[in-house]
């Protein structure tokens, strides 16, 4: 199966790598679409400037190709 449409790394992105990983990184969620949902991902909340946001600096989760049909079933 071509897994073209599942994958691209964008190396020409002035923040790529965005994460530190061993392998190259899938860009195509970039912005995670599960940031308002729940996420099986490595997610802490922390408080800033009084409210509690998602930080997803140490989450990899949408950046490994294999987590794509996962994700597009979680958005359904």
């Amino acid at each position: 199966m071509d897994d073209s449409c599942r994958f691209f790394a964008n190396k020409k992105c002035e923040y790529y790598p965005c994460h530190d990983m061993d392998t190259d990184i899938n860009c195509l969620f970039c912005f995670c679409p599960l940031y308002e949902h729940e996420c099986p991902g490595n997610y802490k909340m922390t408080e800033k400037n009084g409210r509690l946001i998602k930080n997803c600096r140490d989450c990899v989760y949408p950046h490994l190709p294999e987590n794509y049909d996962n994700i597009m079933s979680l958005l359904r």
